[in-house]
């Protein structure tokens, strides 16, 4: 059973512009949107790396492209996920501006104890499969498990970024590894190569935070 999947697509057909072939990536057509999505998406990483807070109105807008351009592709576990995204993007704008740790102080980039690490990693397992059986359920998705896979990750990996922790980037990691072999059956080359740009930017990330942790600890922050 699914949802009005013919209503969606008349809902998107004012993106036909946008969907119209801008080059030639791999003998497959690379569009307007997903060029505008991916540069975008790459600023944000890089103000990221930086913990620059102007990374979160990127997010923003690079999610609402995403969006769309994945509800086009049938991709509706990733299309919610980028709605989910602009919610948590706003939130965690707010947490890098006013948010606190558990010491009541402005948030630092920090690092989950072992044992949070485990809880983080549960919850997001538990979300996995449930989120696959509604998108089996109520959408056409030919790929409903692994659509939930990297959207469930991903769920985890804004929260522990907006928390300014270390974990997200090692989450990220995980995320777009996958994340690269769904876009590839779904021939988004440039998406695809953008995830593949995260997975490396994500592992860097991962060391310049746990430096940035060193140096707060090394001074007693």
């Amino acid at each position: 059973m699914s949802f009005g999947l013919d209503g969606v697509a008349a809902s998107l057909a004012w993106l036909d512009p946008w969907l119209a072939p801008l080059f030639t990536a791999w003998g497959v057509p690379v569009s307007q949107l997903e060029c505008w999505a991916f540069l975008l998406s790459l600023a944000m990483v890089g103000f990221n790396l930086k913990v620059n807070v102007w990374g979160w109105p990127l997010a923003i807008v690079s999610s609402i492209l995403y969006g769309l351009l994945f509800a086009h592709s049938k991709l509706y576990g990733e299309a919610s996920l980028q709605i989910l995204f602009v919610l948590m993007s706003a939130w965690g704008w707010r947490q890098w501006l006013a948010g606190k740790g558990e010491d009541k102080q402005a948030l630092r980039v920090r690092a989950l104890s072992m044992r949070s690490r485990m809880v983080a990693l549960s919850l997001t397992l538990l979300l996995w499969p449930a989120l696959g059986y509604v998108l089996e359920q109520v959408t056409d998705s030919d790929v409903p498990y692994l659509d939930a896979l990297p959207t469930a990750g991903s769920v985890m990996g804004q929260w522990l970024l907006a928390r300014k922790l270390i974990d997200n980037w090692p989450c990220w990691l995980l995320v777009n590894v996958i994340s690269m072999g769904l876009f590839a059956y779904k021939q988004l080359w440039l998406t695809v190569l953008l995830y593949g740009i995260f997975a490396v930017l994500s592992a860097w990330g991962w060391r310049v935070w746990q430096g940035m942790a060193s140096t707060q600890a090394a001074e007693g922050r």
